[in-house]
């Protein structure tokens, strides 16, 4: 009998818990920076420098902390299931508690890329400085999505989620789109769950609530979907 396919959507919530600030839109504020001054297209042409600093922060950040219940919890899941993760987070922390199935919808902070050729992308874990370049010789930018960019992932990650079985969503609210646009693309037939701590009002969409953070309900909800859904 072939595995269920289990597509994993998770956001900033899940890697909030392990430490990592989460960007608010109450008050367009990210970690005390304005993002239209740090995280848009403009921004990088206006202040170079300036982005290059808040992304080191972030990396720093990234490297500093450790992949929570949640992330490992999920791991688990991949002896049961066919399990693909599709994340909009940049941090690495999935990949370390041992998933092994992973898009990045927004990049990854620690690699690095051409700011001329974004297919031109590296490994890299140290700070990014003026001057740094790309093996084509143009300066290196962090390799994240910024506001206002297109997002290259997103075919691939609707093509994952229109062939799930199970659909699990952790850490992210569905309200900023593309990526909460990922959900229409899930099959009507599809078991649906979501792990959030608000109360989200999502009945009509055929989810079941996990109400509570991803560190409480993510090693429940996977001893549910082992003992009730690998094998029906």
């Amino acid at each position: 009998m072939s595995q269920k396919k289990l597509v994993i959507l998770s956001g900033a919530g899940i890697s909030a818990e392990s430490g990592l600030k989460t960007f608010r839109d109450g008050d367009g504020l990210w970690e005390n920076y304005d993002i239209h001054e740090v995280a848009t297209i403009d921004a990088w042409r206006r202040d170079p420098e300036l982005v290059l600093r808040f992304y080191d922060e972030r990396r720093h950040q990234v490297l500093n902390v450790q992949p929570n219940k949640a992330h490992k919890a999920i791991v688990e899941l991949e002896k049961h299931f066919d399990v693909h993760i599709v994340t909009q987070n940049i941090d690495d922390l999935h990949e370390r508690a041992g998933s092994t199935n992973i898009l990045h919808l927004h990049g990854e902070i620690l690699k690095a890329r051409s700011a001329s050729d974004d297919q031109l992308i590296i490994n890299w874990k140290k700070d990014i400085a003026l001057g740094d370049h790309a093996p084509d010789g143009n300066q290196l930018r962090p390799h994240v999505v910024w506001f206002g960019e297109p997002v290259p992932a997103m075919y691939e990650a609707e093509k994952i989620v229109r062939s799930c079985d199970i659909l699990l969503v952790i850490g992210t609210s569905l309200n900023v789109y593309p990526a909460a646009g990922l959900c229409y693309a899930c099959p009507p037939e599809a078991n649906r769950f979501i792990v959030d701590p608000n109360n989200l009002g999502l009945e009509e969409e055929s989810f079941i609530h996990f109400q509570g953070t991803a560190t409480e309900k993510v090693p429940q909800l996977v001893d549910i979907l082992i003992q009730d859904f690998k094998n029906t």
